[in-house]
């Protein structure tokens, strides 16, 4: 069902609604496209909508409830994301731990977070980087090596959508940025562990490598609606490809993920990620299909 809430909150000279669903995203994005409503409005779990549309969009067959329902409804649906994963909230986080991983260097912080907020990227965005060193720390006690938090921060620092080619990329501007400001071995490392994430495919004694590919694939084991909302945004991230090409790439590459032995390399990543990922990647080729 979708459900919108009385226009309330005040930006840009009027007051905005919120359209959500209680059901899933895909059905959010279905009715806000027939409706007219730019994707540049819709924020994780919901769409800011002007008051002028408030009217239109219940003739529609959105649903008006009240605010307090319109969050309850969305909590209890599993798609509401919880605030810290916010635009803001995840500048703030970031910011933090550029500051404490490379003091004295704020300019190549800001633009390292410029690239991951360009407007094409929805998955690879802003909130994957927070999302992946997260991840890292959940399987170094919060303490991940130098190298494998700045190859964390450059691994999409170059994302156009093309696979490999972007790692390559990335891997370059690593190396170009990173030049003079640390010892040339380090240097190395990150570089090398960016092109890593190409494959997923760490050696058996890369215990550095490994951490970086768990921890960008964790996202493969988040809970069904998270799991939900990164398809959702992957499928946003190529929204100029046909559905037809779409779903034949992406069923190569979920059928690449799920022929990964293993999926994760570390122990805590299988205890942590691997049965639930094993899963949403069984879910997802059959949906597919």
């Amino acid at each position: 069902m979708i459900l919108i809430d009385p226009p309330f909150w005040p930006a840009h000279g009027t007051e905005f609604s919120h359209l959500v669903s209680d059901t899933s995203l895909a059905e959010l994005h279905e009715f806000a496209a027939a409706a007219g409503i730019t994707e540049r409005a819709f924020d994780l779990d919901h769409y800011d909508v002007p008051e002028r549309l408030y009217h239109d969009l219940i003739r529609a067959g959105a649903t008006p409830v009240s605010g307090k329902d319109l969050v309850r409804a969305l909590a209890a649906s599993g798609l509401r994301v919880k605030a810290r994963h916010r635009s803001r909230s995840v500048a703030t986080a970031l910011q933090y731990r550029w500051d404490a991983l490379l003091p004295g260097q704020p300019g190549l912080g800001a633009e390292l977070f410029g690239r991951w907020n360009e407007p094409h990227r929805h998955y690879h965005s802003s909130t994957h980087l927070l999302a992946v060193l997260e991840a890292l720390d959940q399987l170094t006690e919060g303490a991940p090596q130098r190298t494998v938090a700045l190859a964390a921060w450059f691994h999409d620092a170059v994302y156009n959508g093309v696979a490999g080619r972007d790692e390559e990329d990335s891997a370059v501007l690593a190396q170009a940025s990173l030049n003079g400001l640390l010892p040339a071995a380090e240097v190395r490392e990150v570089s090398r562990l960016v092109r890593l994430t190409a494959s997923h495919s760490p050696a058996l004694e890369d215990h550095a490598g490994a951490l970086l590919c768990d921890a960008d694939l964790a996202v493969l084991g988040g809970l069904p609606e998270a799991y939900a909302r990164y398809v959702a945004a992957v499928r946003a991230d190529y929204a100029h490809v046909p559905d037809a090409d779409f779903t034949k790439g992406r069923a190569a590459v979920v059928r690449r993920l799920m022929a990964l032995e293993p999926l994760f390399h570390t122990s805590r990543g299988r205890e942590l990620w691997a049965e639930r990922a094993r899963s949403n990647l069984r879910l997802e080729i059959v949906q597919l299909s």
